[in-house]
């Protein structure tokens, strides 16, 4: 049931979430100074495209001001958007597993230092 929902999840949503995290990977490592964000970046693309049967353990006192920075350009933001598609999928019975997801990783977009995906 897994590999079937990650199947799925790739078509819907996980390809285009993850070329996109990648590409904002690539950015935010064309400085020295965004290496560290851009290596978050390549966590989310990598859990975008297979996240069912894997979890999300944020630990945001490893890396405070990290996790700071990060919710101040964009984390939040990106949170809140995981959320309100995690609700969205939820309104119909099918999608609950995929809204699920979402809510995955808008935790993981909330504060990805320190965060393991195991």
């Amino acid at each position: 049931m897994k590999t079937i929902g990650n199947v799925l999840w790739f078509i819907f949503t996980g390809l285009e979430s993850a070329i996109a995290w990648f590409l904002l990977g690539l950015l935010w490592c064309v400085t020295v100074v965004g290496i560290p964000f851009g290596l978050q970046a390549f966590k989310m693309a990598r859990l975008s495209v297979w996240p069912m049967g894997t979890t999300v353990n944020t630990d945001f006192g490893k890396h405070p001001i990290a996790n700071v920075i990060w919710l101040v350009f964009g984390g939040l933001f990106l949170g809140i958007g995981f959320f309100f598609a995690g609700v969205i999928w939820c309104v119909t019975i099918i999608g609950i597993p995929f809204g699920r997801q979402c809510f995955k990783l808008a935790k993981l977009g909330l504060t990805p230092f320190g965060a393991t995906v195991s």
